[in-house]
């Protein structure tokens, strides 16, 4: 009776330790040290997912720790970084990236409040600027074009200021050297033709210039020549006297008084360097000249009859000079 009581005894103490086991609280496991990096394989080319079909990995990230006892659903902590807010896109911190020098001065929101007024130079600026350059033009009156018995050189000089680059105002004054070929003389005393001939001393006058034209051409090979054209015109005084071949014997004419002239030409430069050019120029000097008189007057020595009629003159002359610009440099100040 007593055994089988002891049995039973038994029996149930097996019975319950299984339920006891579970009934403990369970202990969380010892952290295990992080396993070593393993090697890096050899380097394949990269493949496009998107092209084989199948949705891009995730990008690698570290070991992460597991808690058993957190709740469901929870969202793993992320680590602690730096104290300090982060740089969002576009902000100071990128600037500084780029120009340190520039980051403690500089405010976005102000400079993108800012309008923007860009122009773009598509042409190239000008080789020789003229614009607030004197301009110095010794040149030689080289060809008299439209008068065919006496030729009428000499030197001449202007002096410009351009106001704008394209704009001057100046003076110019030249004087003459009159030749009347002996061939002439033969011929009128030969023939008793007689063409009144007059010849000058000087003129000046009071010019303005404008610069139409701007361009350039290739020379000698690989030699960029600039050039420009411009259009001349003014007003002045000239002094001019008639030559006696009517009746020189009798007649010497003085100089007689100055006479308003105008004057309008056209013109070419081809520089060299920034401030030196060569120049061709025509010009017109246009004026009223007194002429020797045809007839003889009985008494031939009476000045009052030795002068004709008044008659509308053109001297266009051919001048071939320089141009040589003051100063010698300058900078461009294009607009901000």
């Amino acid at each position: 009776m007593n055994q089988a009581r002891i049995g039973l005894l038994v029996m149930a103490a097996l019975i319950a330790a299984p339920s006891f086991a579970h009934a403990q609280k369970k202990k969380k496991p010892a952290a295990k040290p992080a396993p070593a990096a393993p090697a890096a394989p050899p380097s394949a080319p990269p493949v496009d997912a998107a092209a084989a079909g199948v949705a891009p990995l995730p990008p690698a990230q570290g070991p992460t720790e597991i808690d058993a006892d957190a709740p469901a659903g929870a969202t793993p902590a992320e680590p602690a970084g730096p104290e300090g807010p982060t740089p969002e896109p576009g902000d100071l911190g990128d600037i500084c990236k780029i120009d340190p020098a520039a980051c403690p001065t500089m405010n976005l929101a102000e400079e993108a409040k800012k309008d923007l007024k860009e122009q773009m130079y598509a042409v190239q600026q000008i080789y020789a600027l003229r614009y607030h350059r004197f301009e110095i033009q010794p040149a030689w009156n080289a060809i008299t074009m439209n008068d065919q018995f006496v030729s009428h050189p000499g030197p001449v000089a202007a002096l410009n200021f351009y106001v704008t680059n394209v704009l001057a105002v100046g003076v110019s004054g030249g004087y003459y050297f009159n030749s009347d070929s002996t061939f002439n003389f033969q011929t009128r005393r030969a023939a008793r033709v007689a063409v009144p001939l007059t010849e000058y001393q000087w003129q000046a006058a009071l010019n303005f210039t404008y610069v139409p034209m701007y361009g350039k051409f290739a020379g000698f090979s690989d030699f960029i020549f600039h050039y420009d054209a411009y259009l001349v015109g003014g007003v002045g005084a000239i002094s001019t006297r008639p030559i006696a071949v009517v009746d020189p014997d009798n007649r010497s004419f003085d100089w007689d008084k100055p006479k308003i002239d105008f004057n309008v030409g056209i013109g070419l430069r081809i520089f060299f360097n920034r401030w030196f050019a060569g120049v061709l120029e025509v010009r017109d000097y246009i004026f009223m000249d007194r002429l020797e008189a045809l007839d003889v007057d009985p008494n031939p020595l009476d000045k009052s009859k030795w002068f004709g009629e008044t008659k509308l003159t053109n001297n266009v002359q051919a001048q071939l000079g320089i141009s040589i610009f003051l100063p010698f440099a300058w900078e461009y100040r294009l607009p901000k």
